[in-house]
């Protein structure tokens, strides 16, 4: 943060003595005006920031290196492989949908494995992402205590393990009652639509 200020004062500095030559700040005052005698320089003379000259205009701001910089824009940096950061094993049970029971693979960053809607469950995954409640609450289970409508919505049960966006993560989830339900269905399609 002081570096950023001190920056900041020279480059404003250097400004000033653009905007204000030398020449004219201590030259005569137009006539009609009162003089107290010369108008200071707006460079300074001495102090740290004396050497600032006009001429060297804004300091240059170092780049840190970037990953995608490093190899061409493909993500991988010098010597380090391309790691995804979501990898899920989703268990399903009990749904009475064809083809939702099972267990399936989900790779988000790229796209892969065996969840039938891939794609659209990464989607889902970075949605709840790009929100702090989302990503304390996607995967959180209902607490205890929690006041819940007495709804059953099936016998669905589901199990997720692995990582999100680097985060562990070991969750189970039901159709038991009306948190459970809700639940559920934010975590569509991770979880498969049953409604």
């Amino acid at each position: 943060m002081l570096r950023r200020l001190a920056l900041t004062a020279v480059v404003s500095l250097a400004a000033l003595a653009t905007a204000v030559p030398a020449s004219t700040a201590s030259g005569p005052v137009s006539s009609g005006s009162v003089s107290s005698g010369p108008v200071p320089s707006a460079v300074p003379t001495t102090g740290p920031f004396a050497a600032a000259r006009p001429s060297l205009g804004p300091l240059p701001l170092p780049v840190p290196p970037l990953p995608g910089f490093l190899d061409g824009g493909e993500g991988k940096g010098t010597g380090e492989a391309n790691e995804v950061l979501t990898r899920l094993t989703v268990s399903v049970e009990n749904t009475g949908v064809a083809g939702a029971d099972g267990t399936f693979e989900l790779e988000c960053g790229p796209t892969g494995g065996s969840h039938p809607q891939g794609q659209a469950a990464c989607d889902r995954l970075a949605e709840a992402g790009a929100t702090r409640a989302g990503r304390q609450e996607l995967f959180r289970p209902t607490p205890e205590g929690t006041m819940c409508t007495m709804i059953h919505g099936g016998d669905a049960t589901a199990r997720i393990v692995g990582t999100w966006e680097g985060r562990s993560v070991d969750t189970t989830a039901s159709r038991r009652d009306g948190c459970e339900i809700a639940r559920w269905n934010s975590l569509v399609p991770v979880l498969p639509d049953v409604r």
